[in-house]
């Protein structure tokens, strides 16, 4: 926890929002590629909930912590931007954030329109606020690998590798294998491995399955928790800020880090950023500000409807500094906490953040390309033909005839770079199809608030070593 003592009122924040309550889906243990799966009325109830809460925070002009300037009734787009991965739990992570906006901003009455009769409309659901498709914004990791990073990137597949050779995990294996061989009775079937950690189908059903919740021993979740936090720190963090094991969160980095520029620019009126993702960028951006090291309860899988705050302040109405602060709220925590980070006690200055880590961050598609060994996505393999196009331009003179050739070929190989870059930076999206084959892993999703029993005793999180 951190002893921050500014009192300044945030002139804008950046949040980082985990989906809600789903149902259970598969991810490969080695790829992460996953299923599709979908979210449930529950998941869309603690989004709204969140939204709610983030509302009385941030867009109440009582609260401490009112962003200034923010309009608190109808929701001002030029405010405020909302973005979505639409990546391997397909329409989970957007319909959550589809949910946390209706709480942040409910309907009202207020949202109507008289027409030249007099006449007054109300929107629809007694003022219905947010449109979907022009408030919220889908980013699709086939196009745009901002919000994940580790997918198709051979040498985070390589890292995994790595990690499960390692001897921390081979001894974590040895360790665990007495409660992994319990466990077959109530999976029905499934892999028992530490390797497939097999948590969240026990999460899942003991939230939605009463005859399931009412045998398992109550023993066996928390061990199971605690399993699949020590296995996914360690799979998405590295001991190196650039290490590959970061990847989830150095490419979500400029993200932030712009955003935090864009408030700082008076002329900009965006003053709430709001980013919906899965929890692996947060394990990533956890070990790589710090915040992990300095609070070990933090290693570890964030909570479903978790939120990260990055709140921008100037100091004493000094527009001439500013710094950031860190709040996080894991899932039904009543409140935000503040935690130290990056090594400091308290706020630290935007300037030194920038410093510390603007040279880990995965700047643009060929930074991606060049880090993952990519060649096969259509954005890398688009910039690798420019780069051979670029080589053989500096050859010596053809004929021509060829030389007519060559054009062409230049023709079609700019426009597909043109078409790519638009793709991979979400200026020209696809629809994703939702529907995925299905693959051998299932996602662990737990409670931080409970990791430290079982963890402590068999491997404490923050004494591992991880595989590179």
């Amino acid at each position: 926890m951190s002893g921050s003592t500014d009192n300044s009122p945030p002139v804008g924040v950046v949040l980082l929002v985990r989906h809600g309550d789903r149902m259970g889906f598969y991810q490969d243990p080695d790829t992460y590629t996953a299923t599709a799966t979908q979210i449930t009325p529950l998941g869309n109830q603690q989004e709204y909930q969140l939204g709610t809460y983030l509302r009385s925070v941030y867009l109440n002009e009582s609260s401490p912590s009112y962003i200034q300037g923010l309009s608190t009734g109808l929701f001002n787009q030029s405010q405020v931007f909302v973005q979505a991965d639409l990546g391997g739990e397909a329409g989970v992570i957007y319909d959550s954030c589809v949910s946390l906006t209706q709480g942040l901003w409910p309907a009202t009455t207020s949202n109507n329109i008289t027409l030249a009769n007099g006449t007054v409309i109300t929107a629809p659901l007694n003022g219905y606020q947010v449109r979907t498709t022009t408030s919220v914004h889908g980013i699709d990791p086939n196009n745009n690998m901002t919000l994940e990073g580790f997918q198709n990137c051979s040498t985070f597949n390589t890292h995994t590798t790595a990690f499960y050779d390692s001897p921390e995990f081979q001894k974590m294996q040895s360790q665990s294998a007495a409660f992994l061989d319990l466990l077959p009775p109530y999976l029905g079937g499934r892999s028992t491995s530490l390797e497939n950690m097999i948590y969240d189908y026990m999460n899942v059903n003991s939230i939605h399955n009463a005859t399931f919740a009412a045998g398992l021993p109550p023993t066996f979740l928390p061990q199971a928790h605690a399993l699949a936090n020590w296995h996914e720190y360690n799979v998405f963090s590295d001991a190196s800020l650039d290490g590959i094991g970061n990847i989830a969160g150095r490419a979500i980095l400029p993200t932030v880090l712009n955003e935090f520029e864009a408030i700082l620019d008076s002329t900009n009126p965006t003053k709430l950023f709001i980013t919906a993702i899965s929890y692996k960028p947060f394990l990533s951006l956890f070990n790589i500000t710090g915040v992990a090291a300095a609070n070990p309860q933090l290693a570890g899988i964030v909570d479903y409807a978790s939120v990260v705050a990055f709140e921008l302040r100037h100091p004493n109405g000094d527009p001439n500094e500013a710094t950031v602060r860190f709040n996080f709220k894991n899932g039904s925590d009543p409140q935000f906490t503040t935690y130290n980070w990056m090594n400091a006690t308290g706020d630290i200055k935007v300037t030194s953040l920038y410093n510390a880590l603007w040279n880990s961050a995965v700047n643009g598609t060929e930074d991606w390309c060049s880090i993952c060994e990519n060649t096969e996505v259509s954005s890398c393999a688009a910039l690798t033909l420019a780069a051979l196009q670029a080589r053989a331009a500096a050859l010596p003179p053809i004929s021509p005839v060829g030389a007519g050739f060559l054009g062409a070929g230049m023709t079609i190989v700019l426009f597909g770079v043109a078409l790519s870059s638009l793709l991979f930076f979400g200026l020209l999206k696809f629809k994703r199809p939702l529907s995925m084959g299905q693959k051998d892993r299932e996602e662990d999703q737990v409670e931080l608030s409970k990791t430290q029993g079982y963890a402590d005793s068999v491997h404490p999180p923050s004494s591992v070593s991880r595989g590179h």
